[in-house]
């Protein structure tokens, strides 16, 4: 009996840790350096928000929504939430993280390197961000 307790409580922490180390990985996404530092090389102006407006429908808006909130259609079928876009915590990344979270991607997010392939793209759809 108390063998079957052992067993039952170590199971328990064992669970219990991984649902912890997993919640922390969710929210801690580690940007290089490299990246944090990047100064965004495209004027922010109507012509680059207009591109990075089609590119977010194209690739972004299905998950993030429309308005950067997170509640795209596939957003239900994420183990992790997509993000609120619109957020203070969210508005004070560099433009260099937003670039490497968009192009690199980690877990659910995909990585676009092959799908936008011209950087220049990626920091129009940065640019766009910035709208929300």
């Amino acid at each position: 009996m108390k063998s079957r307790f052992f067993v039952l409580l170590a199971v328990f922490v064992v669970a219990l840790f991984y649902a912890q180390s997993a919640s922390a990985q969710a929210k801690d996404w580690v940007v290089p350096d490299k990246y944090k530092k990047m100064e965004n090389p495209v004027k922010a102006d109507k012509e680059s928000i207009a591109k990075g407006k089609t590119l977010w429908n194209l690739h972004c808006k299905s998950c993030h929504g429309k308005d950067g909130l997170g509640d795209g259609p596939k957003a239900a079928n994420l183990d992790t939430p997509a993000g609120d876009f619109t957020t203070a915590a969210f508005k004070k990344q560099t433009d260099g993280a937003l670039f490497y979270k968009s192009w690199i991607g980690r877990d659910e997010m995909p990585n676009y390197e092959k799908k936008i392939p011209d950087k220049e793209d990626v920091w129009h759809l940065v640019n766009f961000m910035r709208t929300f």
